[in-house]
């Protein structure tokens, strides 16, 4: 359980670590261990006119803040304002109680007794009075074998890994030997310390997914418009929803227009126009207007809130690798019984029987498996992929499909400008842009501050605006030094009497829709703004979502090289989504367009159902259920909150093709386990049809057995090692 303990007001202040033109990182303490306090200083940012980005990285207890500096001067009294609205709300923060931490300290202490039982036995070949000390501490270091053993006999009612381990030190301690019991005692802790090491740390905290949603709302009461809490809000309840604030509610639009960021919720980019009798949903953000919505859906009966329970209720597999290496070993036990209980009935020797059950393939395999994830996991960090447990590799290096989320995965996730192309005997390029970005300027919406962008990158300074209007959807009519300029889509400008007619014979490329370059099909979801001045026609300016540099290398090597299937998975509409299969090579069979959280959940399941081992990559709240849903969820450092907690991979330096590295880490760890198999079952085959036979010496037997724990051991080392040789040999 976790208390719950509410921060002493006043606040600590941010400290300014470095700036940039347009980029500053700032530390506030207050981050690091108060969640529910990031999240709104977060989202009152996002919501600012003039923030690009925002960055928190909690475990820094950091942010950095990306701005437009022409509208914001001073960034220190700038952001220490919004600190101190977003600590005007009291916010809990979770602590966690003594007995949730483990120490790791107390784990490496368990090793204690047998190393010290080890070092006692080796010392009685000398010193024969620590004989008794050397007995004591072995069976104590060999109780919590013997409790295991005895609790899976009389309660679990089967022989278990802890039964043999307990039959072969017994056989081995009634002959006297005291260094071999010990060598198996600690060896099995040590493997057990490292299996540990490598168990999911990460739980999902209901209250962290409950941020995505408001939790006030502004409700039409007796004439009066009044803030409740958001779960308050009664079904056919009027809500308010101002410019910058999230949507509380599931609901019908009834009067006004906004434009709708619906990125939290579908994970797309482009924001849609809402007017009336449009249904929006709870978490979403209006970025612009203000509209009044009839409340349908309130709380868990919202899209979000019911994402958020597909999510709770995904299967949780077990992380540990621990059953993996029990389940091998767990074949081995009945078999090495019976062979121990023939040849003692045939032999009456205990010799040979201690000899078949210390030669019993187990102790090896709980080792050498355990380390070859430890091994893998810390190569997978020094290449930036953090892999959250040893049962994650084993599935990557089966996973045969793999599904992308579209924006923000396999695209950047922002609107871009790529071009401008003008009329013969028109404005010049620079006038064209100069002419769009004044007459938007200060408009929050996501092309026109990508506008703002690109026109701030080529050096233009923006003209003042006089009169202007702005109509939802369509575009923006401005008056720029006495002119009327125009910019908005094709119907917008043909609605107001411009004539384009001449524009696809002057530019047919651009009405085929090629690639700006090498003048191919590829780049068919680039879309166009057009601009007019004094009523003519003048240009367009090329925006589009553009895929990640690495994405086509990616797929390319996946499908070919890997040999697996490639799904693309959106919120988007199934045009824009089949054009980007079409320049990713994904067959159309498998782009799914237009999928909420449930959908992409949906088909996950579906494709694991068919026999397939699933990967799905995401990296935004919309995806946070497909994630949970997949055999191996793939998510990056800077992706949502919950995305990062859901995935079992996090590509901590955004590297989208560092999903190959993770997969070949993976499959080198399959191969390494196979190695270490044949490396500890063939000698200790050998030995053991010896054991049988003609006979063999207990202490022989052992140094196969333990030998053969060791050397596979040290193999699975063996790729990180090699990596820190190679890292030794470039920085000499």
């Amino acid at each position: 359980m976790t208390a719950i303990v509410h921060p002493s007001p006043p606040f600590s202040p941010p400290f300014l670590i470095h700036a940039l033109s347009g980029r500053a990182r700032f530390r506030l303490p207050q981050l690091a261990n108060d969640r529910r306090f990031a999240a709104r200083l977060e989202q009152l940012l996002q919501s600012e006119h003039g923030v690009e980005s925002v960055r928190i990285n909690a475990w820094a207890a950091s942010i950095v803040i990306r701005y437009q500096e022409h509208l914001i001067r001073d960034i220190n009294s700038y952001f220490a304002g919004i600190i101190e609205k977003a600590s005007g709300v009291n916010h809990p923060v979770a602590v966690p109680q003594p007995n949730e931490l483990k120490s790791e300290g107390e784990k490496w202490s368990n090793l204690t007794l047998p190393v010290l039982a080890t070092i006692l036995s080796l010392a009685t070949r000398q010193l024969k009075f620590l004989r008794p000390a050397a007995l004591a501490t072995l069976i104590a270091a060999a109780f919590p074998v013997a409790q295991r053993a005895i609790q899976s006999l009389w309660i679990d009612r089967k022989f278990n890994i802890d039964c043999l381990d307990l039959l072969a030190l017994i056989f081995s301690g009634l002959q006297g030997k005291l260094i071999t019991p010990s060598l198996i005692v600690t060896l099995h802790e040590l493997g057990d310390i490292i299996r540990d090491r490598t168990a999911r740390s990460t739980e999902i905290q209901t209250a962290d997914l409950l941020d995505a949603i408001g939790h006030f709302a502004w409700v039409e009461r007796e004439g009066e418009v009044v803030q409740i809490e958001s779960k308050a809000v009664e079904i056919g309840e009027i809500v308010v929803v101002y410019p910058g604030e999230q949507i509380p509610v599931d609901g019908i639009v009834s009067q006004g227009e906004a434009i709708i960021d619906q990125q939290q919720l579908t994970g797309e980019s482009m924001p849609i126009v809402a007017n009336e009798r449009i249904y929006v949903y709870a978490s979403t953000l209006v970025r612009s207007g203000r509209i009044r919505l009839l409340c349908e859906r309130v709380g868990a009966q919202t899209r979000a809130a019911a994402s958020i329970e597909l999510l709770q209720k995904a299967p949780v597999h077990d992380t540990r690798m621990a059953n993996y290496a029990a389940k091998i070993a767990d074949k081995l036990i009945m078999p090495s019984l019976i062979l121990a209980g023939v040849v003692l009935l045939t032999t009456r020797d205990p010799m040979r029987v201690a000899s078949i059950l210390t030669l019993d393939f187990v102790t090896g395999i709980r080792v050498s498996m355990p380390t070859a994830f430890l091994g893998a996991l810390n190569h997978t960090t020094r290449h930036g992929v953090l892999v959250r447990s040893g049962r994650t590799l084993e599935l990557l290096s089966e996973v045969d499909t793999i599904v992308f989320d579209k924006t923000g995965t396999l695209t950047q996730g922002d609107i871009v400008v790529v071009g401008v192309e003008t009329l013969e005997g028109g404005l010049p390029r620079g006038r064209v842009l100069q002419l769009a970005a004044s007459a938007e300027q200060r408009i929050t919406h996501p092309v026109a501050e990508a506008i703002a962008r690109y026109t701030q990158y080529e050096g233009i300074d923006l003209l003042p605006r006089g009169n202007w209007q702005y109509e939802m959807g369509l575009g923006m009519r401005a008056e720029i030094e006495g002119q009327i300029v125009l910019v908005g889509s094709e119907k917008f400008l043909r609605q107001e009497g411009v004539d384009l007619d001449g524009f696809s014979v002057a530019h047919p490329c651009i009405q085929e829709t090629c690639d700006l370059e090498n003048k191919s099909p590829i780049s068919e979801w680039l879309s166009l703004i057009y601009v007019a001045y004094e009523g003519k026609f003048q240009g367009v300016i090329q925006y589009t979502d553009p895929l990640r540099a690495e994405s086509r290398y990616l797929i390319n090597r996946l499908q070919h090289e890997y040999g697996m299937s490639v799904h693309l998975l959106t919120g988007d509409n199934q045009q824009r989504a089949t054009q980007v299969g079409r320049a990713l090579n994904i067959p159309p069979s498998q782009v799914h367009a237009e999928a909420f959280p449930e959908q992409k959940a949906k088909i996950v399941r579906d494709l694991h159902r068919s026999g397939r081992t699933v990967a799905f990559v995401g990296d935004g709240l919309n995806d946070s259920v497909a994630l949970a849903y997949a055999e191996v969820s793939i998510s990056f450092e800077d992706g949502s909150e919950v995305a990062r907690e859901t995935a079992d991979v996090v590509l901590m330096n955004n590297d989208l093709s560092s999903v190959l590295e993770a997969i070949a880490i993976a499959r080198e760890t399959k191969n390494l386990i196979e190695q270490n198999t044949l490396l500890v079952v063939g000698p200790n085959l050998v030995a053991l049809g010896l054991a049988s036979t003609v006979g063999l010496n207990p202490l022989l037997a052992t140094g196969v057995h333990n030998g053969t724990a060791i050397a596979a051991g040290l193999n699975s080392l063996r790729p990180l090692v090699i990596h820190q040789l190679e890292t030794s040999n470039i920085n000499l």
